[in-house]
């Protein structure tokens, strides 16, 4: 086991970016452009800076490769094992980040070698990288049964059929359709905008928006948008 001094212990932060494609849900790793691990997957990261605290550090990291701000962002936990990084001793804080696939800047990702794999096929990552996306697997399966995130992942303008895919997507299983809208609809979040899914496979779907002031006000509230057999 290697000893280091105080002095140079570094302080890093990762960020887990999930997105849906209208299937399934996806994962935005870098193929790396430098040492170590040249050439092998990772997740997205940097060192924080001395004037910045973590939120802010995340932050940053997120906006250089995706362009965006004021997404949904969630510290996940601490990654400190004294042999997880070859070069020198350092303690990763990660966060996992909630965006909808279709307003990320490409340009950005093109800079940063990134790409957009799903998570079934998703390849190995470099380090303790491939603990930390299962942690937040799990955390976001947890946090989506009881909390409205999932709403993080779509478009401005959404069908039910479409949240139902997400939700389908998220947890890797049929969802019953009755139920599920019926929980939906019954929740308040939604408001029906008028319009049709003119993209609608059958006929076409109504698109609602969210409820963005209900939205923030409730959104600490236990929802329960899962079938009761998935709670027990």
């Amino acid at each position: 086991m290697t000893s280091y001094p105080v002095s140079d212990i570094h302080l890093a932060i990762d960020c887990i970016i999930f997105g849906f494609d209208g299937k399934e849900i996806n994962l935005l790793i870098i193929k790396r452009n430098f040492e170590p691990e040249r050439g092998k997957w990772s997740l997205m990261g940097g060192f924080l800076d001395a004037a910045e605290n973590l939120e802010d550090g995340a932050t940053r990291i997120l906006y250089d490769l995706t362009g965006l701000k004021n997404i949904y962002v969630e510290q996940l936990g601490v990654y400190g094992n004294i042999d997880r990084d070859p070069v020198a001793r350092t303690v990763s804080v990660v966060f996992f980040a909630l965006i909808n696939i279709a307003d990320h800047d490409e340009e950005a990702m093109r800079l940063h070698h990134a790409s957009w794999i799903g998570l079934d096929k998703r390849p190995s990552l470099i380090f303790d990288h491939n603990q930390m996306v299962i942690q937040a697997i799990e955390h976001l399966r947890y946090k989506a049964a009881l909390h409205p995130i999932g709403f993080e992942l779509l478009p401005e303008r959404f069908t039910i059929p479409q949240l139902q895919k997400l939700y389908e997507a998220i947890y890797n299983m049929p969802i019953d359709r009755r139920n599920f809208s019926r929980k939906l609809l019954s929740t308040g979040l939604l408001i029906d905008t008028g319009l049709k899914d003119a993209y609608s496979t059958t006929r076409k779907a109504t698109l609602y928006k969210l409820d963005i002031r209900k939205y923030k006000e409730n959104f600490h509230s236990f929802w329960n948008f899962m079938p009761d057999s998935m709670m027990n």
